[in-house]
């Protein structure tokens, strides 16, 4: 939905519009008045919609049903015959065919938006026959599938009306809210596609018609992995009928070790990553992309008790955080309470200082993993509270899924949830970062990326910089000996504090680096081909506090897509700056 600045921006440039009409007639002034106050007041009523801005689902409902009402007329007022005269007169003409559009296109949006708040109303209200089983929701879930499916239809459909008007009106304002409708309806239809997705897929994963069961895997990133961090600890999520529960939770010692390949992904994953991440739980999760890794989990587990699971889940101490933000404290059967504000810092920093003995470590892990797991199975039944912090999850790839069934597996990877390294071209800048240490000190990991994209070039390529900065910021006090313990090179001594990180730039589809610098200074580094993408890596060593800097040259074929630029899922957030020159071939 548009931001208050941007639905703003549709509006005030009809006053101008008005104004340039009255060379029409005072009749077509007062309509282009009509038209802004109807387009006004819809904004208005969305204004209201936004959260914290009403109470009850009855009220949504009836706001949302005033601003169609007030779109609806503003359609009509621009759909009859005097107004399509309109557009066809000079001055005049360009916008009042992009009003007219406009109109239309937001009348549109907002009879789909009243469709799908009809067909959540089920689902909001679903109540369990008991804590914990979903049936109700997941028969909503089913009725709310083509609902969806058929808003993002339309929503696009009112996209194609609005690029198909006049991009220079000679007002300003309405070119820029032409614009911003033009974006802002790509991002609906996205959402409510992945929606009919995520409606499609859960009532059969959460065991509607059978049951199902997947590997569970907690990871830690104060030892980063490229989805994430290290596993920790694991169990099995199990749904049948719309209940679902989590067992046989263990810590990843209880994963025993092989030397046979549990999965085989080519010769070149092989290469870049080792024999042991295919056979091994601790380095299974190396690649960014997530079905490699759960694929790995379900193998380890299939070559350990013989029991084919159908998929894999991840998450990790900050999903945590996001799940208690919604649920509430739990406690844990000592008597400790564990919290939004508190899950991060237990699991990732102070277990380490509390529990010297790595087992009593891991089995305090475990409870707080089951507490977490069981107080969120008893609350899947109410989906409101739950929606908002699996949306934050999702969108920092902090919840990731993936189905031995190919049909769901093909449209779980369409969607963040599926944790893909997509291969489509695109300007493309994705920082791993993998612990070659064995350290627990990435939870002190600050990072920045800053991509910068030039022009076109005759020849179609443009050039560009990546700037990767990456701080070891660990704190100069003493840290526990299982946090800064340097495993990679034991025969040598090591500054308290200091790590080694395997660092790798995803870089376009079709790029070729012309340079790669550390500290302003040219090095050697290792180029490699990931799922299409050219990977350029160094591992370097931090000394405690040391920033380093890597900048990446670039030669990529020109896009003019969006620039992506994902962040992997580590304890402190990655700051990131793209700038791009938007001058196109042939400009």
């Amino acid at each position: 939905m548009p931001s208050r600045r941007n639905r703003r921006l549709a509006v005030v440039g009809l006053p101008s519009l008005a104004l340039g009409l009255v060379l029409a007639g005072g009749w077509a002034a007062h309509l282009g008045l009509s038209v802004r106050d109807h387009l006004e007041a819809t904004r208005a009523a969305l204004l209201r919609l936004r959260p914290g801005g009403i109470g009850s689902a009855r009220t949504a409902a009836a706001t949302l049903a005033e601003a169609h009402a007030h779109a609806a007329e503003a359609r009509r007022l621009t759909g009859g015959l005097y107004w399509a005269l309109l557009t066809r007169l000079p001055v005049v003409g360009d916008g009042a065919a992009t009003a007219r559009g406009l109109a239309a296109s937001v009348a549109d949006v907002t009879d789909v938006l009243t469709r799908v708040e009809r067909a959540a109303a089920p689902l909001l209200s679903a109540s369990a026959r008991a804590p914990g089983d979903l049936r109700p929701a997941l028969a909503a879930l089913d009725a709310m599938a083509p609902v969806l499916r058929d808003g993002a239809t339309r929503v696009d459909t009112a996209r194609s009306r609005v690029a198909g008007t006049p991009a220079s009106t000679g007002l300003a304002a309405l070119d820029g809210a032409r614009e911003t409708v033009l974006r802002e309806a790509a991002r609906l239809h996205g959402l409510l596609s992945q929606g009919a997705d995520a409606a499609a897929l859960l009532p059969p994963m959460l065991g509607r018609d059978g049951p199902r069961r997947y590997f569970l895997a907690f990871e830690t990133n104060a030892e980063a992995r490229g989805t994430g961090g290290l596993v920790g600890a694991f169990g099995v999520l199990k749904a049948e009928g719309g209940k679902v529960s989590v067992a046989r939770l263990s810590a990843n010692t209880g994963m025993a070790g092989g030397t046979k390949p549990v999965a085989d992904f080519g010769s070149a994953f092989a290469s870049r990553y080792g024999r042991g991440a295919t056979t091994t739980l601790s380095v299974s999760n190396l690649s960014p992309h997530f079905p490699y890794a759960a694929a790995t989990w379900t193998g380890l587990w299939r070559r350990q008790t013989g029991q084919e699971l159908d998929g894999a889940i991840a998450t990790d101490p900050v999903g945590l955080s996001y799940i208690l933000g919604a649920i509430g404290p739990v406690k844990l059967p000592g008597g400790e309470t564990v919290t939004a504000g508190n899950v991060v810092g237990l699991t990732e920093r102070e277990a380490y200082a509390r529990y010297p003995d790595p087992a009593e470590r891991k089995k305090y892990l475990i409870r707080i993993a089951g507490a977490v797991s069981e107080a969120l199975t008893g609350a899947l039944d109410r989906p409101t509270r739950l929606l908002p912090a699996f949306s934050r999850m999702v969108s920092e790839r902090r919840l990731t899924v993936w189905s031995r069934a190919e049909d769901e597996q093909r449209r779980l990877a369409a969607t963040p949830l599926g944790g893909v390294l997509p291969e489509r071209r695109g300007p493309y800048a994705g920082l791993v970062v993998n612990n070659s240490a064995g350290t627990k000190l990435d939870y002190y990991l600050d990072r920045s990326v800053t991509y910068e994209l030039g022009p076109c070039r005759p020849d179609g390529m443009r050039t560009s910089r990546v700037r990767i900065r990456l701080t070891n910021d660990a704190p100069r006090g003493p840290l526990p000996a299982y946090v800064t313990g340097r495993f990679d090179d034991r025969g040598h001594p090591h500054a308290a504090g200091s790590n080694l990180l395997w660092v790798s730039l995803y870089g376009p589809v079709g790029a070729k680096a012309a340079a790669v610098r550390l500290d302003g200074r040219p090095i050697s580094y290792y180029a490699e081909t990931e799922r299409s993408h050219p990977v350029y890596s160094k591992v370097l060593e931090f000394a405690p506090g040391q920033s380093r800097t890597l900048d990446v040259d670039l030669v990529e074929p020109y896009s003019a897509a969006v620039p992506a630029v994902p962040v992997q899922p580590l304890v402190r957030p990655q700051r990131t700056l793209v700038t791009a020159d938007s001058r196109g071939c042939g400009s």
